[in-house]
């Protein structure tokens, strides 16, 4: 099995904290970004998703487009950022510079204030992975999901901990490709392909 995780284009509003307490659509170019990541790539036998609007969309398109089946999967939505959700990087750094700083230097203990912890929120994903997206005999899936999920899972093929899931960057429209070796379990085959 192939599972090829796409990350949703650019959303309404530019680069803010959306975790899942903020669903913005994708933006004119969100959806550009979209269609070309795919632009070559019409052989999918399932298409998942999460739920949230900047990947459903998108999801919901391509999959019509192509008369693929469409799972929507709740679980793999993006991980909660609580009191940081649609703040700018710039406003936090103004306006909580030592709170900014924490987070990244110890995303694990310094979270923002009622946000996902993250050992839960990777463990809800890698359940919802497992049971969803893993259990089908589909042998091609394109996955519409977010940078963290995508973290999340590239974090649990390579068995990094928590605090080292932030060093995978995971740009718009990015494809990360896992495979599912025969006898040697998962494997990452690419991260961050644009």
């Amino acid at each position: 099995m192939i599972v090829e995780l796409l990350r949703h284009g650019e959303p309404e509003g530019g680069q803010r904290y959306r975790g899942h307490g903020c669903d913005d659509p994708l933006s004119v170019d969100g959806w550009a970004q979209m269609r070309q990541a795919v632009a070559r790539d019409d052989h999918w036998d399932l298409v998942v998703s999460s739920p949230l609007q900047r990947c459903r969309a998108f999801a919901e398109e391509h999959a019509g487009e192509r008369g693929c089946p469409l799972l929507l999967v709740p679980d793999l939505r993006e991980v909660g950022f609580g009191a940081w959700e649609g703040r700018t990087r710039v406003d936090l750094q103004r306006e909580r510079p030592d709170e900014y700083r924490a987070f990244y230097a110890d995303p694990v203990n310094a979270r923002p204030a009622g946000a996902e912890p993250l050992g839960e929120f990777r463990r809800r994903v890698e359940a919802a992975f497992l049971s969803e997206v893993a259990a089908h005999d589909a042998e091609r899936v394109l996955a519409v999901v977010h940078a963290g999920v995508i973290r999340a899972l590239a974090g649990w093929v390579l068995g990094a901990p928590d605090a080292r899931i932030y060093q995978l960057d995971c740009d718009y429209a990015s494809r990360t490709r896992l495979y599912r070796h025969p006898s040697r379990g998962w494997r990452l085959v690419y991260t961050n392909r644009v």
